[in-house]
């Protein structure tokens, strides 16, 4: 049986991720927003609320809820920063949060992970 390379899980776990955010009406804004600052994996949005999602693919969802550090937080921050300076429309909140899959293809999504 062929290895699933880490790029390909983490392909699978946001295509994962977006599929259960649209299931519970969030609208997906963009994939993979790259800036200078770094990648957010995912932007949604519901209702007036932008949503900056990052998203880990472990074996279990505590690694990868224990995976987004200080850094990683700092980088999404940034580059959401970028696109909120560019983003048309009303926008009465933001919100940062993690969804963390585990091998078993369970998502747990994790509201308001950090701040900024």
């Amino acid at each position: 049986m062929r290895q699933i390379s880490s790029y390909q899980k983490g392909l699978w776990a946001e295509w994962l991720v977006a599929f259960y955010l649209r299931f519970i009406g969030y609208k997906i804004l963009a994939k993979r927003y790259k800036t200078k600052f770094g990648e957010i994996d995912l932007i949604a949005r519901k209702n007036n609320v932008l949503i900056f999602v990052e998203v880990k693919a472990r074996k279990n969802q505590e690694d990868g809820l224990e995976a987004v550090t200080l850094k990683t937080q700092k980088r999404i921050i940034n580059a959401a920063k970028i696109f909120i300076q560019n983003y048309e429309q009303e926008v009465m909140a933001i919100r940062f949060d993690v969804a963390a899959v585990s091998a078993h293809g369970i998502v747990e999504h994790i509201r308001n992970a950090f701040c900024e």
